[in-house]
């Protein structure tokens, strides 16, 4: 009776990390499909390339080209290694460019959301370029939350109601909401009573309902307000004539600019439109004031870097002209929880 061979045991899978210069003359390769172009490329040797690309098979453990006479072509496997290996070296060769375009460059990064981007810090950045022309700023404007403690970002310029426990942030200015339209629109249509008001097109922001704090920016909070004293039970509020919609407040006011209606606008965002005329505040008897404020968040690990105080204290002047175009009285030194 002949012996029971044990069973072939399968390799165990290969774990460490493959080398850099394997995958580059992976690339190489398959870019020109061709060793010895692929080696003038690398500045190295057809056989050294040859051994890497051996190499690195060796470490997949698959076979990456089929090898012709005349030609090289990927296998079903280089295939899918090319997909991978492509794209990380341009991400890495492009993180390099960047190091060494920053290497010694001061530079701030802020994070806040797009509408107050647009409408009142970018407008005012060319004064700190000025004054600061050796300090790159990058902006990135989103709605999420980011965590000032692990991100790659300095400051944080949101807006929320006091105490709403998710930072520590230093106050800016206050916040009230007023009706805006463009001098065009009233040179055609003057408001002068809640009347003339029904007869506009109404612009507010589409998505008022996805936040809790933002319905203290809608019209039905305007007309509670407003319009109700006025009304019986049996009529309800009324309507304007016709509604105009958009994502963001940025979009808002610029269809107001543009003359295609009135917009509840917040006023800190339009005080410069305002004072400039290119925008003209209606029934200004009727503004809304609002819990919300904005605020300044510092990231702990940028505090003490020259360049962001120096963009703090700039910011600090800016909110300061602010609460004097929009008559904020509140301490700009209050500080409550907010992100």
């Amino acid at each position: 009776m002949k012996p029971t061979m044990p069973p072939r045991s399968t390799p165990a899978a290969r774990t460490r990390p493959i080398s850099m210069s394997y995958l580059r003359a992976f690339d190489a390769v398959a870019r020109h499909l061709n060793f010895r172009i692929a080696a003038e490329d690398l500045a190295l040797t057809q056989s050294a390339v040859s051994r890497q690309i051996q190499a690195l098979e060796h470490e997949v453990g698959a076979a990456l080209f089929q090898r012709h006479t005349r030609s090289v072509e990927l296998t079903a496997a280089g295939r899918l290694m090319q997909l991978a290996t492509h794209l990380s070296l341009e991400r890495v060769d492009a993180t390099v460019r960047q190091i060494r375009q920053n290497t010694g460059r001061k530079s701030v990064s802020i994070t806040t959301w797009a509408s107050f981007a647009s409408m009142w810090l970018i407008p005012r950045l060319e004064a700190f370029q000025r004054e600061h022309p050796d300090i790159d700023i990058r902006i990135d404007a989103s709605d999420a939350f980011v965590d000032l403690h692990s991100a790659d970002v300095d400051l944080a310029l949101r807006s929320a109601e006091p105490h709403s426990g998710l930072a520590q942030g230093e106050r800016l200015f206050g916040e009230q909401l007023t009706l805006v339209a463009s001098p065009w629109l009233l040179k055609t249509q003057p408001i002068h009573t809640l009347a003339d008001l029904m007869a506009c097109t109404w612009i507010e922001s589409s998505d008022l309902q996805s936040a809790q704090h933002l319905q203290w920016l809608s019209w039905q909070r305007w007309l509670e307000t407003y319009a109700a004293p006025t009304t019986s039970a049996q009529t309800g509020l009324p309507s304007p004539a016709r509604w105009l919609y958009f994502n963001y407040t940025h979009q808002v006011v610029q269809a107001a600019l543009t003359g295609q209606g009135v917009a509840l606008a917040r006023l800190p965002l339009v005080a410069e439109s305002l004072a400039s005329g290119n925008l003209v505040e209606v029934l200004p008897q009727t503004r809304l004031s609002s819990p919300l404020a904005y605020w300044l968040l510092r990231a702990p690990h940028s505090d003490a870097r020259p360049e962001v105080r120096a963009f703090c204290d700039w910011l600090r002047m800016q909110a300061a002209q602010t609460r004097e175009a929009i008559g904020d009285v509140a301490d700009p030194d209050t500080v409550d929880g907010q992100d």
